[in-house]
């Protein structure tokens, strides 16, 4: 998801920091000198949830790992007249936990149009306009072939639904509800309507009532929904959308009944992209709107699609979509269809004409690189709702081109892996799903089209593309800054991009580049995806994955760049001969709080160079260590950081002669 403040700039533009901010920090007085107690940087560190043999000590899913599961069947109606969507909702739910449930929550999103929601409380706004929220016409039991009316309990966002016998353990019921909202304007952010050049375009999700998620460690999560992101339950989904005729609908998951909503020459057009690595016209711009562009004009037509193991479904419909597709070769041999919808005066090759193949580069390598897209298809969708995301599909903006469209795509798609495939809460822990992939988003900048987009690299996020490890400064020297564990909700706007995608990201970068390498990382990263794929993971997790993986305890690192938000200074303070009087001392200090591995160059009086790894444990005991340099040349220049790698807040002391 991109920064809701400003839908049209996504996670790639600037900080909200200068970059003489960061400048500025090397004006600290030396005498400040250390800051840096090894005993508190490297400390036992108590994680946030315990292992137990649901959550291993491991990192992985436990023996005992469990999690609830919900089906969805959806019968829904738009009616663009009325700017509403009116649906049956029947929901089978099955209960895999260990305990007895009295009653059911479920999310009701679309309450936070209500004037005086907790959403419009918490931001000290309506977002943009109200509306009636999402209106509850029955909610039914079928139990036995019998119907049996329940009155529930709605707060908020939230609704609860008391059971009139409790569902036991490895039970299920089914749940039927009956329900209608009206669409928000563009001000509804991650979903809207609005107008196109020829149409209105409607981007449909939070559309229907969905579970709230029942797991180890709360029981029920009903968290309100402040307009941060979603915790949901996994399960397959057939929906059905009953729309005017002269519609398209694109969908999560794959259509069902081409027969009934596509023309003959628009379902051999989608055949022959299915064996395209090309980009196929499905419904051409010029075709919009034409008699010959549907099977029939008048009256509506119902689309049926399914999505399965999956956390949600949304679609766009619009009378004014264009159409195209191609195919993704995914691994093991499976293919799918990368499609793109989008109004006529989005097309263009340096537009939304090439849509088709950013997306499907962007599915096949995050396939191939980190784990497959279990999808039969992806869809861009060109409308009013901006840089959001669902499984299968994505909305994304009617004037974007060139390079923001292709970084928005592949940030967008990209969440298809974090949190649609690994199942994080983002309403909790956003900085997991947004870091996570705005950090995916780095590699696949540099490979697609020989970098044409490339470097992207946590740099873009500043003005000037400078060096991500300088950008990041004003972040760390900021006192108000929170650190990456907060809770979502609590972090203001002003830090949500700085810390919830970027600090987030380069996190991992640094990880993966300067801690543990490529060779250590990429498999512990993969087996942490393959284990929680369609699971529950919370942050103990991750990193109790990455230290058994990687063979490293890294709590020095969680907690100076998770749970604080530390700053780092390195500093070569002398050069002197050794002892023996065959090598040479270089002095080196870690003087702020957070610690981390450097390179040590140094130079000798003939020329040479030689590069020395120190690991973080060079400074586990004491601030200042003594790096013995062997052999007959002097040591005459020592410089830590070199290649300008870490964030080291004062460069001015890296250097000593």
């Amino acid at each position: 998801m991109l920064a809701p403040r400003d839908k049209r700039s996504c996670p790639l533009k600037h900080l909200a920091y200068p970059l003489a901010g960061a400048l500025a920090l090397a004006a600290l007085p030396a005498a400040a000198q250390t800051r840096y107690d090894p005993a508190a940087a490297f400390a036992p560190l108590t994680l946030p949830s315990a292992a137990n043999t649901v959550r291993g000590a491991n990192g992985m899913p436990g023996p005992g790992y469990w999690q609830n599961r919900s089906d969805y069947k959806i019968h829904a109606t738009l009616d663009p007249a009325a700017k509403r969507v009116s649906g049956t909702a029947t929901i089978t739910y099955t209960n895999n936990s260990p305990d007895r449930l009295d009653y059911l929550w479920l999310q009701l999103d679309q309450n936070l149009y209500r004037p005086g929601s907790r959403g419009a409380m918490a931001s000290g706004r309506v977002p943009g306009g109200t509306s009636d929220g999402m209106t509850i016409e029955a909610v039914e039991l079928l139990s036995g072939g019998k119907t049996i009316a329940v009155t529930p309990v709605i707060s908020d966002t939230r609704m609860q639904v008391p059971l009139p016998m409790a569902l036991l353990s490895h039970g299920k019921l089914t749940l039927r509800i009956r329900y209608h909202f009206t669409i928000p304007g563009e001000w509804g952010g991650r979903m809207a309507w609005g107008k196109a050049r020829d149409g209105e375009v409607y981007n449909i999700a939070q559309w229907y009532p969905r579970m709230a998620v029942y797991d180890d460690l709360r029981g029920w999560d009903p968290l309100p929904y402040l307009a941060q992101e979603f915790y949901l339950d996994y399960g397959d989904f057939d929906y059905w959308v009953t729309l005017p005729a002269n519609m398209i609908v694109a969908g999560s998951g794959e259509l069902q009944n081409p027969q009934d909503v596509l023309t003959a020459t628009q379902r051999a057009r989608l055949a022959k992209a299915r064996t395209s690595d090309a980009t196929v016209e499905v419904i051409a711009p010029s075709e919009i709107g034409t008699p010959a562009s549907r099977p029939r004009q008048e009256g509506t037509l119902t689309w049926h699609f399914r999505m399965e193991n999956s956390r949600d479904v949304a679609f766009a419909a619009s009378s004014a979509f264009a159409w195209d597709a191609a195919r993704m070769n995914l691994p093991g041999g499976r293919t799918g269809l990368a499609m793109s919808v989008y109004p006529a005066e989005s097309q263009g090759p340096d537009k939304w004409g090439r849509s088709t193949e950013y997306l499907k580069h962007a599915v096949e390598e995050f396939s191939r690189r980190w784990y497959p897209y279990p999808w039969p298809n992806a869809v861009n969708v060109a409308g009013i709702a901006t840089g959001m995301e669902y499984p299968g599909i994505v909305f994304d903006g009617i004037e974007d081109t060139g390079k923001e469209l292709f970084w928005i795509t592949a940030h967008e798609i990209g969440h298809s892996w974090f949190p649609m495939i690994v199942g994080f809460d983002e309403r909790r822990d956003a900085w997991m799903d947004e870091g996570f992939n705005t950090f995916i988003d780095v590699y696949e900048s540099d490979a697609f089209n020989h970098g044409e987009y490339g470097p992207k690299r946590d740099s873009e996020y500043a003005e000037g593309g400078g060096n991500p490890v300088d950008e990041i400064l004003p972040v760390l020297a900021d006192p108000n800054a929170p650190p990456i564990l907060s809770r979502a909700d609590t972090v203001t706007e002003k830090y949500r991009h700085a810390v919830t995608y970027f600090k987030s990201a380069l996190g991992l970068t640094l990880l993966r580049e300067q801690i543990l390498g490529p060779e250590r990382f990429d498999p512990a990263f993969r087996r942490f995806i393959a284990a929680w794929a369609f699971k529950h993971p919370k942050p103990a997790d991750f990193f109790r994955a990455m230290e058994d993986a990687s063979g490293e305890d890294l709590s020095w690192w969680w907690r100076g760049w998770y749970f604080h938000n530390w700053t780092l200074d390195q500093a070569v303070t002398r050069i002197g001969p050794a002892r023996d009087g065959a090598g040479s001392l270089v002095t080196v200090e870690n003087r702020d709080p957070m610690v981390m591995p450097a390179t040590l160059r140094v130079t000798f009086a003939d020329g040479s160079k030689r590069d020395i790894a120190l690991p973080a444990e060079t400074w586990i005991r004491t601030a200042s260590t003594d790096v013995y340099v062997p052999g007959p040349q002097r040591v005459v220049r020592a410089e830590i950081d070199p290649d300008h790698k870490l964030p080291d807040r004062d460069r001015s002391n890296n250097v000593a002669r």
